[in-house]
């Protein structure tokens, strides 16, 4: 469940901002969201549905000063948590939310949401670093 995840070269990204209702914390969502989460997992992935892998992430209140323009201190994200998942195709992915199964977790989590938005992004270029004395 909190393992490592490779994402093979011509994946694509579904890169989901949440934006909590006021006064709605992450323990409040965090059962909707490990449903959620794991029925994308178990329902959709692989050859079932196109499913790769996913990562949620909570917005920590930092903004880079070296990598960011036009915003600067003060700025603030629009959004609490993020959900990337990645997929074989677009296809796949509008499919699999589609399906009854994952509208009905959805929902779980909109509950205490005023906004959700999904950006699908195409994989241009990806790498790691690969260590001290590799060749």
């Amino acid at each position: 469940m909190f393992g490592p995840i490779t994402i093979p070269f011509g994946a694509r990204l579904l890169f989901n901002t949440v934006k909590l209702k006021a006064g709605v914390t992450i323990d409040d969502v965090e059962s909707a969201l490990a449903e959620m989460c794991s029925v994308v997992k178990e329902t959709y992935g692989g050859e079932r549905g196109g499913f790769i892998a996913g990562q949620v992430f909570r917005f920590a209140g930092f903004l880079s000063a070296e990598g960011s323009l036009g915003g600067g201190a003060g700025a603030a994200a629009d959004h609490d948590l993020v959900i990337a998942t990645y997929w074989k195709s677009f296809e796949q992915h509008e499919r699999s939310h589609a399906d009854r199964v994952f509208k009905e977790k959805f929902a779980a989590l909109a509950e205490h949401c005023t906004a959700t938005r999904e950006f699908g992004y195409e994989l241009l270029w990806q790498g790691a670093y690969e260590g001290q004395g590799s060749t």
